[in-house]
């Protein structure tokens, strides 16, 4: 911390004593607050200016003071509260000349003021609330940094995301909007019948997903539990219990680096519908984010990043082999050749190109040279088993699944898939990930018993859907980096 901070952490810490040296308190808690900035907005709406004063509208507000210029005997302000900001102007002669001293003396930028008073507007047209009274109700002893924006602060505005979202309205906005988004989607679902439930984030086998779990231990029943991966099992599970259409948003927790397009604790949205195949999902997802972004921009074309994405229905399909054929410049059928495939995926320098499975290095090369270009929205689909040990086999292609992942602007932003609902073939799968996690795979799956045992007792057929909530919301956003719609993501610890 500068001197220069200090000295003024020191002026406001005077501040507070003089308050209580005149018998006012800096941090009272009795204080009721009548209206928003935005309801007295709408109270004077329509109004002319020069009938204003007559009406005598009379509110009361509070909010924190964003701006403050002082003119002798009169000031302005500017207070910012849930709902928008408001100018407010304290005369001496209306206030009283004590209260309006103390005011001069002790009231900055940053502070949390109580206002009360009639509306007008001045003379260049700005709706202003003339005090009568004011009132301290939290005395801010850090000034506002005057200068926020820049990519050198960037780090710092997610530290201290409460000092980002005082002094920077968009970011404000990033965060609403996040919550008209969650909300959506969740009333989208609840209208066609899926149940909103909750399962377990503490789990004593991780599964759902291939990655690396955070470990942690429960001391009285003396046993490791994993920070969850994926819901995934656990909402299956609630299919076998007659629930047919479930759906959970929730934190995940996954082990693994950290970059613009993943945080190690992130926000899915999963659901999982009985008598459902992973068509019927493109369908539904097609609906549920083209009518999402109606809502949002009143169309199905909105800005992303100097383009345009369309939400448009139909969606472009495309199989995986298709993508690296189309990006990569080869010929899609000398994929299916294992010679020709691990030869191109040596060629790219893909890790264990010479001993990794066939689907595994197709995926791989797919990442590689075909997924960034995705402009999307695209549903790639004909995924090969390895990668998808939860999916079902596709009918007459055992080698693939009936999976698909929606790419937009070379993101995944969902991943759904017919569910297996064999007991022996998942046990099989299962298996298969044990060896991989015996060769050093940390992200493999583990062995479930009690998901094989709910498979035995009758699982539906059914297709289920998992939505990255963070990455939906930098698309609608307009956000180029997941830290931008996560309120505090993780960092590095200071120093």
């Amino acid at each position: 911390m500068t001197g220069e901070w200090n000295d003024l952490m020191r002026d406001r810490f005077r501040k507070v004593d003089t308050l209580a040296a005149s018998g006012t308190a800096a941090y009272p808690n009795d204080q009721k607050v009548g209206w928003t900035t935005a309801a007295a907005r709408a109270a004077a709406a329509g109004i002319p200016p020069e009938d204003l004063p007559g009406k005598s509208i009379r509110v009361d507000i509070a909010g924190r003071i964003v701006a403050l210029r002082r003119f002798g005997k009169a000031t302005f302000l500017v207070l910012s509260d849930r709902a928008g900001r408001l100018q407010a102007y304290l005369k001496r002669d209306a206030v009283g000349e004590a209260a309006y001293d103390l005011f001069l003396s002790t009231v900055d930028a940053g502070d949390i003021l109580w206002v009360e008073g009639t509306l007008f507007v001045t003379r260049t047209g700005e709706l202003t609330v003339e005090a009568a009274r004011y009132r301290m109700l939290t005395k801010g002893i850090r000034p506002l940094p005057e200068k926020w924006h820049g990519l050198s602060d960037v780090e710092t505005r997610y530290r201290q995301r409460y000092v980002d979202l005082i002094v920077n309205e968009e970011v404000r906005e990033i965060f609403r909007r996040r919550a008209r988004i969650v909300s959506f989607l969740r009333e989208y679902l609840v209208r066609r019948d899926f149940l909103e439930v909750e399962t377990p984030m503490m789990q004593p086998v991780a599964g759902g997903a291939t990655a690396r779990p955070f470990v942690t231990h429960h001391n009285a029943l003396d046993m490791d539990l994993y920070l969850r991966i994926a819901p995934e099992l656990y909402l299956k599970r609630l299919l076998v219990g007659g629930f047919e259409r479930v759906f959970e948003i929730n934190r995940n927790f996954r082990n693994e680096g950290i970059s613009t397009q993943h945080n190690p604790e992130f926000t899915m949205l999963e659901f999982y519908q009985a008598y459902a195949t992973f068509g019927d999902l493109m369908a539904l997802t097609e609906d549920m984010l083209s009518s999402l972004a109606v809502g949002i921009f009143g169309d199905t074309k909105f800005p992303y990043q100097g383009g345009t994405v369309d939400f448009t229905p139909p969606w472009e399909r495309l199989t995986v082999a298709g993508a690296v054929a189309r990006y990569g410049g080869v010929p899609e059928e000398r994929l299916a050749e294992e010679g020709f495939l691990r030869e191109m995926a040596g060629r790219l320098g893909i890790p264990d190109a010479a001993t990794s499975p066939p689907g595994n290095l197709l995926v791989a090369v797919f990442e590689e040279v075909a997924e960034r270009k995705v402009a999307g929205p695209t549903f790639v689909t004909g995924y090969p088993i390895e990668v998808s040990p939860l999916s079902r086999r596709t009918d007459g292609r055992p080698h693939l699944v009936d999976r698909f992942e929606l790419i937009v602007r070379g993101r995944e932003i969902a991943n759904a898939f017919s569910e297996l609902n064999d007991p022996v073939d998942q046990r099989g799968r299962f298996e298969e990930q044990l060896l991989r996690r015996e060769r050093g795979d940390e992200e493999a799956h583990f062995m479930d018993e009690d998901f094989l045992r709910a498979l035995e007792y009758g699982m539906p057929p059914a297709a289920g859907e998992g939505i990255g909530i963070d990455r939906l919301v930098m698309l609608l956003t307009d956000s180029p980096s997941i830290r931008e719609v996560i309120l505090f993501p993780q960092l590095r610890k200071e120093g």
